[in-house]
C-alpha cells in the first residue's frame, strides 16, 4: 500500500496475468461453441474491485457463466519455509453457495447440498480433468473453502452474484515474497521479485486452464436437477436442460449422464447414460413455470435417496461432458431465483 516504492508483483499476480495472456493467445486460434471471455482485473487489494465490475457487467449483460476460473498467485512452487511442491495446485471453492443462503438455508438442512453448490462440482470437474490428462504434470488438491483461510480473492465477487467460481493457488505460498516492501534483513530477501518465479510451473497450471477452459466451452451447459425418493427403495433423478433442441441421434447417444456418490465420498464415483427425455417447447403466453427445453427423468431401481447425493451433467455430441450439477437446493449453475409463493 506504499505508493511511493517500487512494488512488483511478479508473483501477486503477474503470474495470473500471464496466464490469462497465454490461454488467449492458444484459444483464441480456435472457435467453441461456449464464449471464453479473458479478464485481468485491478483493484483486488483496495476491496475486490475489479472483480466486482466484472460481475456487475455480467450480471447486466445477462451472461450465462458456467465457470469463473480466477487465478492468484499461481507461479512459485517452494514456500517461505523451503517446502517445495510443483505438482499440486490448490483449487479453492466454496460449500453452501453464498448468494440466496437465507432462502436455501431450510431446504439445504432437509434434503442436503453443503457440499454441492456449483462451484464445488466446478472443483472435482477440474481435480477429474487433470487425473485425466496426467501429461500435464499437475494433481489438483481441492481445498473446501472459499479461499485462503481469512483472506479473499476476485472470485469472491462472481460468487455474491450466484456465478460458479473457483480460485487457483500455488500449493505452498512464499509470504517472504508477496506483500512485502523490497528490503533485506538478517539476510533475507524481501519482495515480489521474477527471480523468485517458478516458470515450468506455472506452465503447468496455465496448461491446466487452457485444457479446462476448452473443455468448457466445448460442452453444453450442465442441466437443472431434482431428486425424488423419500421413503422409497428407489430414486427418480429428474431435471431439465434448457438447449437448443438435440438431434435424435444425439439423444441416441445419451446426451446427457447422472452421476451419484455416497455422501461422505469426495468425488462422484458412479454413473449412467441417460435418454428418458422429452423436449418440451412452450408457446409464447406459456402455461405457469413452463420452459422449453429437455425434460428428462430416470429411475434409479434399488439405489435409496438418503444414503447418495445425485447430479446429472450435460454430453456434446463430440463427448465433452460438462461439470455435474448436484440434485440440491442452490445447485444449478445459475444464479438462485427463490420460487414465487405458493397461492
Amino acid at each position: 500500500m506504499d505508493f511511493t516504492k517500487d512494488s512488483p508483483g511478479a508473483n501477486d499476480d503477474g503470474s495470473g496475468t500471464a496466464a490469462v495472456m497465454e490461454a488467449a493467445r492458444v484459444l483464441s486460434r480456435h472457435k467453441f461453441p461456449g464464449t471464453i471471455v479473458y479478464a485481468v482485473l485491478s483493484g483486488e487489494e483496495q476491496g475486490l474491485l475489479g472483480g466486482k465490475i466484472l460481475a456487475d457487467h455480467a450480471k447486466a449483460q445477462g451472461w450465462n457463466v458456467v465457470a469463473n476460473l480466477n487465478n492468484d498467485i499461481i507461479g512459485n512452487s517452494c514456500g517461505s519455509d523451503k517446502v517445495c511442491d510443483a505438482k499440486t495446485v490448490r483449487v479453492f471453492s466454496e460449500g453452501p453457495r453464498w448468494q440466496g443462503r437465507e432462502a436455501l438455508a431450510a431446504p439445504q438442512r432437509s434434503l442436503g447440498g453443503e457440499n454441492d453448490s456449483p462451484s464445488r462440482n466446478l472443483s472435482r470437474f477440474l481435480d477429474s480433468l487433470a487425473e485425466r490428462l496426467p501429461s500435464i504434470g499437475l494433481d489438483v488438491r481441492q481445498i473446501w473453502r472459499n479461499d485462503r483461510f481469512g483472506r479473499g480473492g476476485d472470485h469472491t465477487e462472481l460468487l455474491n452474484a450466484g456465478y460458479p467460481a473457483v480460485r487457483f493457488s500455488v500449493a505452498v505460498e512464499d509470504y517472504d515474497h508477496q506483500h512485502q516492501d523490497l528490503r533485506v534483513e538478517k539476510g533475507v530477501k524481501f519482495g515480489d521479485t521474477v527471480d523468485e518465479m517458478d516458470f515450468p510451473y506455472l506452465a503447468k497450471v496455465t496448461r491446466l486452464n487452457v485444457a479446462a477452459l476448452a473443455a468448457l466451452a466445448s460442452a453444453p451447459p450442465p442441466p437443472e436437477p431434482t431428486v425424488e425418493g423419500a421413503v422409497s427403495t428407489d430414486t427418480t433423478v429428474s431435471w431439465y436442460a434448457p438447449h437448443s433442441p438435440i438431434s435424435k441421434e444425439l439423444l441416441e447417444r445419451s446426451p446427457f449422464v447422472i452421476r451419484w456418490r455416497r455422501t461422505d465420498q469426495t468425488n462422484w464415483s458412479a454413473r449412467r447414460a441417460a435418454v428418458n427425455c422429452v423436449y418440451q417447447f412452450s408457446p409464447r403466453v406459456p402455461r405457469p413455470n413452463a420452459q422449453s427445453g429437455w425434460h428428462c427423468k430416470d429411475t434409479l431401481k434399488g439405489i435409496r435417496v438418503d444414503d447418495w447425493v445425485f447430479g446429472v451433467s450435460s454430453v456434446s455430441k463430440d463427448g465433452y461432458e460438462s461439470p455435474v450439477a448436484s440434485a440440491v437446493p442452490g445447485g444449478a449453475f445459475k444464479p438462485y431465483v427463490a420460487p414465487p409463493p405458493k397461492p
